[in-house]
């Protein structure tokens, strides 16, 4: 069933831990690796028992899945795999990432052929990145172990895959779904809405954001350094290839009703938010920026005609009670497109996004003196509205004032007040950001640099300790995170 079958806890600090020595365990019962030679006259390792230590050869292919308690139909899913692996010539392994299942599902996958590396922390996301940092093939094909997808017919994403695509994702609605396999609310809400906002904010073709039958690169993947540990993983990796200019390519793939007798793990509107709030979070543009632009452009528009005059349309006048609604438009707005510009610097220093001249060109000319002349402008403007309010009082000898004369005479104040203060503050927050970890300062405490060279001590002894057998990709991974 996709990410639809699975749920997980979210827990945005686990991603760090996930290169823990005890995060990832492999099983050891199955460690020789069986190789046999395909009909079609290539070697094929339908199974790899081996552990790091015991890499006998570069393999293409990982068929990766992640596991919790699949007893009833982990067994059907690699036989499927091993099939294919077998029928088509491709060198692979069958790799179950398993997420703590008591029902025996590792003894089943260990019996079956299949290598099992356990995974410490819960989650989906978890579960898949602990079984790509674990994998051995240069490619990796990820699917449920429910028996939803065929194993036994991957051969479109291999050839897209050997042809140069960094992600390949499958497509349940171009392949066909099976009656039964999807929930309606997912065939015919969750999925394809979620797609089209997909498609919307990060200007991508994918079709089918959620399918769970996906192949890709594995160094690739594991460059875009992904750290979501929940069900939203599956947006992750769409969208971070996306920003990363990945070549991406969609295949139709069939979706069959899964093998379980349980219901799936699934909460369909706690994991559709979680999908949905990750979109909106990687898309400062969509999050702050549009909707920001809208309100202030309305209420900057609506302030100064309503400042003029009352508006009547029909029977309805407008006038300072939909003036003051403007106006709070209008500081919203402002602050809104201000937080856009300030996430997407954040994300960019955090490399949570991809660096983007654009924005690093408009950080640097709306830098800090910039921000505080023209807030000082603003606020100066906002002075001088309030001198002409005070007059205008002065005028009626500081009586009664109507009240509507009286707020056209005081609401510029208060915008200009407002909004200098907005951007004043912004500009600070902005130039702390601007700081960044390149201007760190180079000579740090006695006690900071004895840390340091412990810590690298360890690093070195904790990479050095990997054996040369081992895929260096996971040790370039595991040393970088030291």
């Amino acid at each position: 069933m996709g990410v639809d079958g699975w749920t997980g806890e979210l827990n945005g600090s686990a991603t760090g831990r996930m290169h823990d020595p005890g995060a990832v365990r492999e099983t050891h019962e199955n460690h020789a690796s069986r190789a046999t030679r395909s009909p079609l006259g290539g070697r094929t390792h339908s199974c790899a028992g081996s552990s790091l230590d015991g890499v006998s050869a570069k393999l293409e292919l990982t068929i990766l899945m992640p596991c919790l308690n699949e007893a009833e139909t982990l067994e059907v899913c690699i036989d499927k795999a091993k099939g294919y692996l077998e029928r088509s010539g491709v060198v692979g392994e069958v790799l179950i990432a398993d997420n703590g299942s008591t029902d025996g599902s590792q003894e089943i996958a260990t019996r079956a052929g299949a290598r099992v590396v356990q995974i410490a922390e819960k989650g989906y996301g978890n579960a898949l990145l602990g079984g790509i940092r674990a994998a051995h093939g240069e490619f990796v094909i990820m699917g449920d172990a429910d028996d939803s997808y065929d194993f036994s017919k991957l051969d479109p994403f291999v050839e897209q895959l050997r042809a140069g695509a960094d992600l390949v994702m499958g497509n349940r609605f171009a392949g066909g779904i099976e009656d039964g396999a999807m929930p309606n609310l997912h065939k015919y809400l969750g999925n394809p809405v979620l797609s089209l906002i997909g498609r919307v904010f990060f200007k991508t073709k994918i079709r089918d954001f959620h399918c769970g039958l996906r192949g890709f690169n594995r160094a690739k993947m594991l460059a875009l350094n992904l750290h979501t540990t929940g069900m939203e993983f599956a947006s992750e990796v769409v969208v971070r290839s996306v920003l990363a200019d990945y070549r991406i390519e969609e295949v139709p793939t069939t979706l069959r009703k899964d093998g379980r007798s349980r219901p799936p793990h699934l909460r369909s509107w706690r994991d559709g938010w979680r999908h949905l709030r990750f979109l909106l979070l990687y898309s400062p543009r969509w999050l702050f920026l549009v909707p920001g632009l809208v309100l202030a452009v309305l209420g900057a528009i609506a302030s100064v005609i309503l400042l003029i005059t009352p508006v009547t349309i029909g029977s309805a006048t407008f006038d300072i009670g939909t003036l003051l609604y403007a106006n709070a438009a209008l500081f919203v707005g402002v602050q809104a497109v201000s937080f856009a510009l300030l996430t997407k610097v954040y994300a960019m220093e955090e490399g949570f996004l991809p660096r983007d001249r654009k924005m690093d060109r408009a950080a640097s000319w709306l830098g800090l003196e910039t921000g505080l002349l023209a807030g000082g402008a603003l606020i100066i403007l906002g002075l001088l509205a309030a001198i002409l309010s005070v007059n205008f009082w002065q005028d009626r000898s500081f009586g009664e004032l109507d009240a509507a004369d009286s707020v056209r005479v005081i609401v510029p104040a208060i915008v200009g007040f407002v909004l200098g203060a907005q951007l004043i503050l912004n500009s600070f927050f902005l130039s702390i950001l601007g700081l960044g970890r390149r201007n760190r300062p180079a000579v740090e405490s006695a006690d900071v640099a004895e840390d340091a060279r412990a810590h690298g001590a360890r690093s070195a002894a904790t990479v050095g300790a990997v054996p040369a057998a081992a895929d260096s990709a996971i040790t370039a991974d595991r040393g970088g995170r030291a």
